[in-house]
């Protein structure tokens, strides 16, 4: 990296360019403020703890990242990723959970940041778009469950999976208060009815504002027993260094959230590049992420990524830059600066609204449909995502998700699609006999195309399709046309000659079709090449004599 990313947008950057990243930064850093806050008590920890998160995070992003219009903050699953980290081992607000937050943040930015080093991004793959629809759909519906407490003014069951929660939140439904209930619903219905009018303004800040207008007003939090934020510590927060002690503790969940935040992280900034027509470095993304999350830690904060809500806005509201990051952490640290007693009279009610309603995006029947309709057998990590996430938990179901995805991998490949050819009425062109009925295999001769590589998981397969047409016995002469396969290991290489030999035992002549060049260097080398024929083409194959 010739100079940092930041430089080059700056000396790419008009007055016109600037003056829209000011615009946006302003109006991300307006929506982070509420939005930090409610994710921040997700998280199971102090609401301030969120705006600690979209200071200086921000300003690291704002300089190392390649996205010009990724919003990197607290976001919804990772809050829901760290309270099912640190709850099992602390109190929802307590100096234990805050300790142990800040060293998650470390630990997911150390990850990231070797991640970078080793150019590891691909370990990200292994984390579908099935997987990740599953477990952003059950990590929306635990969530929601979740908020179900503070939205109506019952004691919130604690727990991180829907065995744990859901009890709770029936038992607790007859100890809602009205008054908190209805400052809880009206701030749902403003915020969807808002969202329908405009997409750019900030509507949770709107609702903070009307919220703690009812409040005061109205004296709920005294004559009604509304349950509040209550003192929010002014000024910036201390640096600190992150503890040690909980690191074997944390690790397997800053494992999962170092991968889940980069793959949420590096798919926004990618769909909105693809948009603007420029390109992100998925590299110094990772780079820029995992510094993004040492600076969270430094500054008391959580783990953050990108996130989709705000992006979108920035996006709409004409951002051009990583500038527009670095004005929106400013903004909240006026806010931090000068503007925290007034938060001290928000109700708890109107947070959980604002995540509820953020949240259920993440519900993605859309695309479960989407799946149904083109291939159904991938809705099984989905569904299996889903699943075990709601009922033991998201780093299980993340884990579920992934094994489901390379054992059906695994199962494809060990079965490849093997096609029978016929040839074309009139033609030397030879295709799939069930795709075309005309198509019709010479007299005498059984030609066979394998779709994939050959490699010791599907060797066996190959060998008992050449058994097959070994005992068949309508054939003298068996074609393999190898036009699909692009490597074959040791094992592949024993099966076909166990299979050849099986053909000659009973009188059948195999030939090679159309042999890649690396596939041809591997027969070769293992001399089947001297006893089994190859051809340029499948027509030449099927009618040598």
């Amino acid at each position: 990296m010739a100079s940092l990313p930041i430089l080059d947008f700056y000396r790419r950057s008009s007055r016109a360019d600037l003056r829209s990243d000011l615009v946006a930064g302003l109006t991300v850093g307006v929506m982070l403020v509420p939005q930090g806050m409610a994710y921040g008590m997700l998280a199971g920890l102090s609401p301030v703890v969120g705006l600690y998160a979209s200071t200086l995070p921000l300003i690291v992003y704002g300089v190392l990242g390649t996205s010009r219009v990724l919003a990197v903050g607290p976001v919804a699953v990772v809050s829901m990723l760290t309270l099912s980290a640190i709850a099992p081992h602390a109190a929802a607000g307590s100096d234990v959970a805050l300790g142990m937050a800040v060293t998650l943040a470390a630990l997911v930015g150390v990850i990231q940041l070797v991640m970078a080093a080793l150019r590891a991004s691909f370990f990200v793959n292994f984390l579908s778009h099935p997987v990740l629809s599953g477990f952003g759909t059950a990590s929306a519906l635990l969530i929601m469950v979740s908020q179900v407490g503070p939205l109506l003014g019952f004691r919130s069951p604690r727990g991180h999976t829907l065995i744990e929660l859901a009890p709770g939140v029936v038992s607790g439904l007859n100890e809602a208060i009205p008054v908190t209930a209805a400052v809880g619903l009206g701030s749902m219905l403003f915020l969807i009815g808002f969202k329908r009018l405009s997409k750019t303004l900030p509507a949770a800040l709107f609702v903070v504002i009307l919220s703690v207008a009812a409040n005061l007003l109205l004296d709920l939090e005294r004559a009604y027993g509304l349950a509040v934020v209550g003192e929010v510590p002014g000024g910036l927060p201390m640096p600190v260094l992150p503890g040690l002690s909980d690191v074997r503790t944390l690790l397997p969940s800053a494992l999962a959230i170092a991968l889940v935040g980069y793959v949420e992280s590096i798919s926004v900034a990618q769909s909105f590049a693809r948009r603007a027509g420029h390109k992100v470095d998925a590299g110094q993304e990772l780079l820029a992420l995992g510094a993004a999350n040492l600076a969270s830690a430094f500054v008391q904060g959580m783990p953050v990524t990108g996130g989709f809500s705000r992006t979108a806005v920035a996006a709409e509201v004409g951002v051009r830059s990583p500038i527009a990051s670095v004005v929106a952490a400013l903004t909240v640290i006026v806010v931090l600066l000068f503007l925290t007693p007034f938060f001290t009279h928000l109700p708890l009610a109107a947070l959980a609204a604002t995540i509820i309603v953020a949240v259920w995006s993440l519900v993605d029947i859309k695309e479960i449909r989407h799946i149904l309709a083109v291939k159904r057998r991938d809705v099984l990590p989905l569904l299996a995502t889903l699943a075990v996430t709601l009922l033991l938990g998201v780093e299980p179901g993340i884990a579920a998700g992934v094994a489901l995805s390379l054992g059906l991998f695994l199962w494809r490949s060990a079965r490849p699609h093997v096609a029978t050819l016929g040839q074309m009425p009139g033609t030397t062109e030879y295709r799939n006999v069930v795709r075309h009925p005309e198509a019709v295999p010479p007299p005498g001769v059984a030609i066979l195309r394998v779709d994939a590589s050959l490699y010791f998981a599907n060797a066996a397969f190959l060998r008992d399709e050449l058994e097959r047409i070994a005992h068949d016995g309508s054939a003298r002469v068996m074609v393999l046309d190898l036009s699909a396969v692009n490597d074959v290991d040791v094992s592949a290489v024993s099966a076909l000659e166990e299979g050849a030999a099986a053909l000659r035992a009973r009188g059948v002549s195999l030939r090679l079709a159309r042999v890649k060049g690396p596939v041809g260097d591997v027969l070769g080398r293992a001399g089947f090449l001297a006893s089994v024929p190859a051809f340029e083409t499948v027509h030449e194959a099927a009618t040598a004599a």
